[in-house]
């Protein structure tokens, strides 16, 4: 399987021991920072429902930039036995990564990608185009057909009940505002898209979490009669990095 996200030399293996405020944690070095207390960045504020246990396996990467004020990125959390990834920008990565790569087949035959594409009042996670000559850095949706553009939004999944991927773990206003955003695309004749990395091996089938978050659930069933296209991938989580896996089915919809 290939790593289209790596991690690299460098990372450091720890216990978790609590959140502190919204965006650091606190580690137990483990192996050459043994005995160090590690205070790594997490860009994930959801719940992480199930994943933040006081002792837990993690997996910190280096900062790329060796001044940032936080040295380390949590990556990974084991749970039972397996690697869980938490970070929540490793969607957007894998999407643009596994179409450089042709890994992805719902984005083949488009020529150029642009990440945070204005739509509305809203910026989504990418925005693919065919035919359009210029740089992929100046897209801009106007300058192509409705029908040539590909939009997508992406999620982390962290959360697997029974078998079954779920999200999100917190009720989220922003994705039910995103859900409500990439209806009014696919009505303008545009192709429009979820991508769902569920970032643990667990997961066999994906659903919305209708009991965390009824709302969303509501809307995301109205978002696939809108034409929505929902792609759940199963990512391959190892130490060395993240793969791209298998495309899970969708449950059956309620009712």
């Amino acid at each position: 399987m290939q790593e289209l996200i790596p991690f690299g030399s460098g990372c450091a293996r720890a216990r978790f021991l609590a959140r502190r405020k919204r965006f650091t944690v606190v580690c137990h070095g483990l192996g050459e920072h043994a005995g160090q207390e590690l205070l790594a960045h997490t860009n994930n504020t959801g719940s992480m429902l199930g994943l933040l246990r006081p002792g837990a396996e993690v997996l910190l990467s280096p900062a790329a930039n060796p001044a940032r004020k936080l040295r380390w990125t949590w990556e990974l959390v084991r749970s039972h036995d397996f690697w869980v990834g938490i970070n929540t920008q490793s969607p957007n990565r894998m999407l643009r990564r596994a179409w450089e790569a042709q890994a992805l087949a719902e984005t083949v035959g488009y020529d150029h990608f642009r990440a945070e594409a204005k739509a509305g009042q809203s910026r989504l996670d990418g925005l693919f185009v065919r035919g359009w000559s210029g740089s992929g850095a100046r897209i801009q949706a106007e300058d192509v057909p409705p029908e040539d553009r590909l939009w997508v939004e992406c999620k982390n999944v962290t959360l697997v009940e029974d078998e079954v991927a779920l999200f999100p773990d917190a009720v989220t206003e922003r994705g039910q505002k995103h859900l409500r955003e990439l209806m009014s695309l696919a009505r303008t004749g545009a192709r429009v898209a979820l991508f769902f990395l569920v970032q643990r091996p667990d997961g066999h089938c994906f659903g919305p979490a209708d009991v965390i978050d009824p709302v969303y659930a509501e809307l995301f069933w109205r978002a696939v009669d809108a034409g929505v296209e929902i792609w759940p991938y199963q990512a391959v989580v190892t130490e060395q990095g993240i793969g791209l896996g298998r495309r899970l089915p969708l449950t059956s919809r309620p009712g």
